[in-house]
């Protein structure tokens, strides 16, 4: 199954779409694998992204969260994401459109933060306001500062720049406690779901955090609460 290749195309190089009633069925939003460096993902993170496409978001295996439920698209941001999201995309025969933030390692400074806040805008507006989103899924695997950070919103106050922000997950009812309002550094092993009920909304119906339990031969894989400390191993090369 190919992905709208024109659509994402467009979408990678900022391409405002016509506004419609198009908000997506279901969004399923899971942070990139762990890190090597600003370049590349350590050998753990590599796992956790092949993971990712042999069970949680698999075509075929019986605990997908999507394969009742194929995705219209996986969108990527950033050179992790990309990395973690080619196994997933390459288990569905799609392609990932790329952009500039793609192609360069990202660090934690204003002036890249600034970078992936623009293009954050980007995306959620062309996933509400493009009509061919319009009663699908779609997997975004993202960055975590940028789904959700009260430190970062903080640095940019006054913009619109994590995607709890930019999804409204503030005013998401009936999540006891709120939706987080920052996605902790050691967690890479959750998913958030968001799902519509109509294609004109513009706050989720529902919210609900999946945690990542992987079974062999991936049961290696690390798997905190919420929170709390990863626990890898000492020589994991991870940073």
């Amino acid at each position: 199954m190919k992905t709208g290749l024109a659509v994402l195309a467009a979408l990678a190089l900022g391409v405002t779409a016509l506004p419609a009633d198009a908000a997506p069925k279901r969004i399923v939003i899971v942070r990139h694998g762990e890190k090597l460096s600003p370049a590349s993902l350590c050998g753990l993170g590599k796992e956790r992204a092949q993971a990712l496409a042999d069970q949680y978001l698999s075509p075929t295996d019986p605990m997908s969260l999507i394969a009742k439920d194929p995705p219209a698209a996986i969108l990527a941001i950033t050179l992790h994401t990309l990395e973690t999201a080619r196994p997933i995309a390459k288990a569905w025969g799609m392609e990932i459109a790329t952009n500039k933030l793609m192609l360069t390692p990202i660090h934690n400074n204003r002036h890249d933060n600034a970078l992936i806040n623009t293009q954050n805008r980007k995306v959620v507006a062309d996933l509400l306001e493009n009509p061919r989103w319009h009663g699908t899924t779609v997997v975004m695997v993202w960055e975590h500062f940028h789904i959700a950070s009260e430190a970062l919103e903080k640095e940019f106050a006054g913009e619109q720049v994590t995607l709890r922000q930019l999804l409204k997950l503030d005013q998401v009812k009936g999540v006891p406690g709120g939706v987080p309002k920052t996605w902790p550094d050691d967690n890479y092993n959750f998913f958030w779901i968001l799902d519509y009920d109509s294609p004109t909304a513009t706050i989720p119906s529902r919210f609900h955090m999946v945690r990542q339990y992987f079974k062999p031969p991936h049961d290696n894989l690390p798997s905190n609460d919420w929170g709390a400390p990863e626990g890898r191993p000492a020589n994991s090369g991870c940073t």
